[in-house]
């Protein structure tokens, strides 16, 4: 695990409670794609359900990371791709499962018309540093 910094407010910037505004650290760069919620076989999980979509795109990333050496707490920035925003609280509430308050990465969240099948709700990409 790198080490990194998270400051949450630099000075004459506004809080955000949600994420982190800079995250720096040295080491490996990881990058992993934009990640769906598509179990191993390749099925769509949680049809029309944000909540279990979340989760699923949460393993992902999770396996993802992993393979690479890294974990959740390597992160550095997650950024949201949602259909609405309104599926933000689900993954919220999945985030937080793997990443605790204390450990938040900068983050970007942005709503778009479609994503690459009708069905998806949301997708996720991550930034991480790992210890060289």
């Amino acid at each position: 695990m790198s080490e990194l910094t998270r400051i949450a407010a630099p000075d004459g910037v506004a809080h955000a409670a949600q994420y982190s505004h800079v995250v720096l650290g040295t080491g490996r760069f990881v990058a992993v794609s934009g990640q769906l919620a598509l179990d191993e076989d390749g099925t769509l999980v949680g049809e029309g359900d944000a909540a279990a979509q979340a989760r699923q795109v949460f393993e992902n990333l999770r396996r993802c990371l992993s393979a690479a050496g890294a974990g959740f707490d390597d992160v550095v920035k997650l950024t949201f791709f949602v259909t609405d925003m309104a599926h933000m609280s689900a993954i919220r509430a999945a985030r937080a499962e793997h990443i605790p308050d204390d450990r938040l990465p900068a983050a970007s969240a942005v709503q778009v018309a479609s994503l690459v099948r009708p069905e998806f709700l949301m997708e996720i990409e991550a930034f991480a540093v790992v210890a060289p």
